[in-house]
């Protein structure tokens, strides 16, 4: 690892923000300092890429303008508001924290890391953003930008999939931090590792900062950052039932922990269901689903799209997700999970698996 005099510390300071002054992204949470809006992004913005997010931010605000707008909503609209976004727990945390915010703590924010990491759902990342770009503290903001970054720069070997790794970022940063100007420093950071100095196809020799990379200096910048291969995605199937009277179907909430957690989809089955006999069926959604339906009530079993199917990649799973629909002449005995609606309704809140379910029900039908 490379170590920096004071001098070469300063001159790097001062080259990467002016590069940010000049060349930083304008982007609407950096309008201004507010921590709802600097954390609502931060949050946003994990796992998912930033043009994707300025939709979802700026509708967002419109429904919930303040944290204490968002303190007093329920969950349903909440995930309603969400959805498309993924990983869920996010949003439940969202709300978790704006509560605690707006009924615990009066709408103080915590102002350090210690005490922001307290709140649901944030951790080393949003907390060092938050700490530096709305308080001001001089703190790394330590993300695979980040990682990126000073890994080349520093020629940093360690695994950042380690559990060592940000502890070490961290003491190597730290030092870098310009105490007058944390949060513009972290964002440079990152709109460097999104630009320059990103993961595929780095531009490296046009980067503002090429005269501090050491990596591009060696000509070994694909090394960088060290880093253990992912895990391949555990493979799962299932089956969605579609069960429709007339232009309604039965939806259900999933249980409020794991994937999907306390959104609705059509009823999933475990497994590959679409040969599986029509009184089977009904015994598997009476056990797993607790939807109770009269075999003599289901007037047409129908295999949607054949051999095809819906798939869809979470983190570390791949779901193939099948597609089979009984039209009843009754409606069934539903559990209170579930609800008879129409089939285009809108009111719920809804995972982009089921409006992939949806879409593949609609063109294959």
């Amino acid at each position: 690892m490379e170590h920096w005099d004071e001098k070469k510390i300063c001159t790097f300071q001062q080259t990467l923000l002016n590069w940010y002054d000049e060349k930083g992204r304008d982007l609407p949470w950096r309008r201004d300092q507010d921590p709802y809006h600097v954390w609502l992004s931060e949050v946003m913005l994990q796992q998912t890429g930033v043009q994707t997010v300025m939709p979802y931010y700026e509708k967002w605000l419109a429904r919930f303008p303040t944290v204490t707008d968002l303190a007093a909503a329920d969950e349903d609209t909440v995930l309603h508001q969400w959805a498309g976004l993924g990983y869920y727990s996010r949003a439940r945390n969202l709300l978790k924290t704006a509560q605690i915010i707006t009924n615990e703590r009066n709408g103080e924010w915590p102002k350090t890391v210690a005490g922001l990491k307290a709140l649901p759902g944030i951790g080393e990342y949003v907390a060092g953003a938050v700490a530096s770009i709305a308080f001001g503290v001089p703190t790394p903001a330590i993300d695979g930008n980040a990682y990126r970054v000073f890994s080349r720069l520093l020629l940093i070997d360690t695994d950042i999939t380690s559990s060592q790794a940000r502890k070490v970022f961290a003491a190597a940063i730290t030092p870098l931090i310009p105490l007058d100007r944390p949060g513009d420093f972290n964002q440079a950071v990152m709109d460097l590792g999104s630009s320059y100095m990103k993961a595929k196809d780095p531009d490296s020799a046009h980067s503002p900062v090429k005269e501090f990379d050491a990596a591009y200096r060696l000509g070994i910048t694909a090394q960088y950052p060290v880093r253990s291969p992912r895990k391949k995605a555990v493979a799962k199937t299932y089956t969605a039932i579609v069960l429709r009277i007339n232009e309604q179907v039965v939806w259900q909430q999933r249980p409020n922990r794991g994937l999907l957690a306390s959104l609705w989809t059509w009823p999933l089955l475990a497994g590959d269901q679409r040969e599986v006999t029509v009184p089977d069926l009904v015994a598997l959604l009476a056990t797993d689903r607790k939807i109770a339906i009269s075999p003599t009530t289901v007037l047409r079993s129908q295999v949607i799209g054949g051999d095809a199917s819906v798939d869809h990649v979470f983190t570390h799973q791949h779901w193939t997700v099948y597609v089979r629909a009984l039209t009843l002449s009754e409606p069934p005995v539903l559990p209170a999970s579930a609800q008879l609606l129409p089939l285009t309704q809108q009111k719920l809140a809804l995972p982009t698996l089921q409006k992939k379910i949806s879409q593949f029900y609609n063109q294959e039908r």
